[in-house]
């Protein structure tokens, strides 16, 4: 038995709607770009009690849903002195609400937005803070309409083909999954392959048995099926084989009500 990968790109998000804004501080991240000297074990010791500027905490800095306001600016930067922070990733998170959350909705890009920003950076200097722009409009990251399929965020995705080997094979691969209709071919692999790597339940059917009678079980190994096995109490479901093989994985797909 040979197995042939076929491995490519699909897009991993679609083109993405611009978001915005409200304020909370959540994630905590460490910068230690000092290049203090130590000299001795006491001043390790120091140093570590007293950190210095530059090894101090940054977060990521939340404006969701275009709510926002110089005042909340100046009190979360005020707050984060206060607490030790030594800088903020501003991550702008979601559109406005239907109806805004506020008025006016600060949306993102927008002369007011800008306004925002360049308040927080005059703040952020005043109490010695430091500030970056996360470079997303929430967590999709750098996307925005004018982000097209095969310029935005690529995931590897593959299809693998089991053959018998020793003879020509001229056939066309199996297309691994898009999104947005995107795809581009990486490369193809061919290697040998274990005597039982081609045996899973979709190239083998297995009887399939249940301590619970059920007419959907057969279709428990049919790609696309939709019906579900249910069991009010305990039961047990079993896949014969005809012979025996070496099983690898075990996927179980549930759906909660």
């Amino acid at each position: 038995m040979n197995k042939i990968i076929k491995i490519g790109t699909r897009t991993k998000i679609n083109a993405c709607r611009c978001c915005i804004l409200m304020v909370g501080i959540v994630l905590t991240c460490y910068s230690s770009t000092a290049q203090t000297k130590v000299n001795s074990v006491y001043n390790l010791a120091n140093i570590f009690k007293s950190p210095p500027p530059a090894a101090s905490p940054w977060v990521f800095w939340y404006w969701n849903q275009a709510v926002v306001s110089k005042e909340g600016i100046t009190a979360d930067v005020q707050a984060m002195k206060d607490a030790g922070i030594g800088g903020a990733y501003l991550m702008f998170i979601k559109g406005a609400a239907n109806p805004p959350l506020m008025e006016p909705a600060v949306i993102q890009l927008s002369p007011l937005w800008w306004q925002m920003v360049g308040h927080a950076m005059k703040e952020a200097k005043r109490l010695g803070l430091k500030i970056g722009l996360h470079v997303s409009d929430g967590f999709a990251l750098a996307g925005g309409p004018w982000i097209t399929p095969e310029l935005s965020m690529q995931k590897i995705v593959w299809t693998t083909t089991n053959i018998n080997g020793g003879k020509a094979y001229n056939d066309t691969l199996q297309q691994p999954e898009t999104i947005e209709n995107y795809y581009e071919d990486i490369a193809v692999f061919a290697y040998p392959s274990t005597k039982d790597a081609g045996i899973s339940t979709r190239t083998v059917k297995p009887l399939i048995t249940s301590s619970k009678a059920d007419s959907v079980l057969p279709l428990l190994v049919v790609p696309g099926n939709k019906k579900n096995f249910t069991c009010d109490d305990s039961c047990w479901i079993q896949y014969e084989f005809q012979q025996p093989f070496a099983c690898r994985t075990v996927t179980i797909s549930s759906r909660t009500n």
